[in-house]
């Protein structure tokens, strides 16, 4: 569970965290978050859109530890990028989770303004607020423009990623220019056909391991930072115990030939451009 990745500027990122998308607020939440915290999770990852800020804030302050043993990541949301917008709701975020700095911080989407948000972001960093900026969502086109356009490249670029929609354009293209590369729904958001897929499940059983044990493995193995997320005591558990096998490169092989280019979530580029989506969020983002 100590695992971690580097940064581009020296910052650990432990490896392993864990992802709290639709984990609603509540005893349910701070039960699901204290049973992560026993498991020896330390990294969370939350957003503005997610509405649990501030209720993982008060599991953090009540979980005893100090904050300097966490790794918290949270996200400015498309309606608010803009360099005087980004700047506001960074300060909402600490608000809402107690605290003075972030470990990570980024763009939620390639929406309008990124650009002067980013500049919101580099000046945060500079200032010791956020360890480490970086993006989400994000495809080559976005990170090119923000390359011609800042000081500072991301040090993370969070997107989809599961053995069927593994991004080897996009993963190259990270490793050339030091973007760590962040996978959300690295288990492909539970589907039963990944988890019972055939392949995966001949590994597993070599390993004496769950599917989804094997594909977090995979993950790890590809240099990748995973953020699975579960309510299930056990499932959070059990995606905990991914430290102690390998995966050959034969197997490394079998899986890497499972890409389809299937993504089980929508194409967050179409998403952003679509000007209905972006007032629906507008008007029903929790505040």
């Amino acid at each position: 569970m100590n695992q971690t990745v580097q940064a581009v500027n020296g910052v650990n990122i432990p490896q392993l965290g864990f992802g709290l998308y639709k984990i609603k607020n509540g005893e349910a939440f701070e039960r699901t978050v204290e049973n992560a915290i026993r498991s020896g999770y330390r990294h969370f990852d939350t957003a503005k859109i997610y509405g649990n800020e501030a209720a993982l804030g008060r599991v953090i302050r009540q979980s005893g530890m100090d904050r300097e043993g966490f790794f918290l990541t949270s996200k400015a949301w498309t309606t608010d990028l803009g360099y005087h917008a980004t700047r506001r709701a960074f300060e909402e975020t600490c608000r809402k989770l107690n605290v003075t700095y972030l470990d990570m911080y980024l763009i939620h989407f390639a929406g309008p303004h990124y650009v002067e948000a980013w500049k919101a972001m580099e000046e945060l960093y500079d200032e010791g607020r956020i360890r480490v900026i970086g993006v989400a969502n994000f495809d080559i086109r976005h990170l090119e423009h923000l390359k011609k356009n800042s000081r500072i490249l991301p040090m993370v670029n969070q997107i989809e990623t599961h053995p069927e929609f593994q991004q080897k354009e996009l993963h190259d293209y990270m490793f050339q220019n030091q973007i760590l590369h962040e996978a959300w729904g690295p288990l492909g958001q539970g589907s039963k056909v990944l988890l019972e897929h055939p392949e995966l499940a001949a590994i597993a059983h070599a390993h004496r391991k769950s599917v989804a044990q094997v594909i977090l493995r995979w993950h790890l193995e590809r240099g990748i930072i995973v953020i699975p997320k579960s309510s299930n005591p056990q499932r959070i558990q059990e995606n905990s115990e991914i430290f102690g096998f390998e995966l050959s490169g034969e197997e490394m092989e079998r899986i890497r030939r499972l890409d389809t280019g299937k993504r089980y979530s929508v194409n967050p580029a179409g998403l952003m451009v679509n000007p209905v989506y972006v007032k629906l969020m507008k008007l029903f983002i929790p505040r």
